[in-house]
């Protein structure tokens, strides 16, 4: 029963868009004025422009990102917009979008163009890395978009292979004479 109205809907829908009869009326002069025209972009929100490791480094280590962030992290006052006393658990999956800023508030490295996430750029990375644990903090924490909060990850782990970075090894103690038998 169900299967046929469903049948029959779909070919009343059919039927009556091949009926209808729509007219567009348009000039070929004003659709090439409309592609020719592009929307200016605005500077400060352009992120198409690559920015060197070597640039970054200098930044970090300028007075401009001293006064800006000063001893804090780049992310420690950084605060979420969002709807509700709790913030969600997942960051947004992106901040930008073809090249340009799509939301009011970026996340710490998406907001500042001249972090770039590196595994060179150790100052920024070790910025991310709990001092306690040795662990990559969370996106829940630092406020990333995930798709910097991979490449962060990424970046991280290519210092630690690479030498940059130096992650600690607890040093344990173990009694080994559980393991010995006292047969002597």
């Amino acid at each position: 029963m169900s299967i046929s109205r469903n049948l029959r809907s779909l070919i009343n829908r059919i039927v009556l868009s091949d009926t209808r009869v729509g007219v567009r009326l348009y000039s070929d002069e004003a659709n090439d004025n409309n592609e020719e025209e592009e929307k200016p972009v605005d500077p400060t929100k352009d992120r198409t422009k690559s920015i060197p490791v070597e640039t970054s480094i200098r930044y970090l280590e300028s007075k401009a990102f001293n006064q800006t962030y000063g001893d804090k992290p780049v992310w420690f006052y950084y605060r979420r917009n969002h709807k509700g006393g709790f913030a969600p658990r997942k960051t947004r999956l992106s901040c930008i979008r073809s090249g340009v800023i799509s939301t009011g508030n970026p996340c710490p490295i998406c907001r500042d163009e001249y972090l770039v996430l590196d595994p060179r750029n150790t100052k920024l990375l070790e910025q991310f890395i709990s001092e306690y644990t040795g662990q990559i903090l969370d996106a829940f924490k630092t406020g990333l978009c995930q798709r910097k909060q991979k490449k962060l990850l990424v970046a991280v782990e290519q210092a630690w292979d690479q030498g940059y970075l130096t992650y600690d090894v607890p040093f344990r103690e173990y009694d080994y004479s559980l393991y010995y038998t006292s047969a002597q």
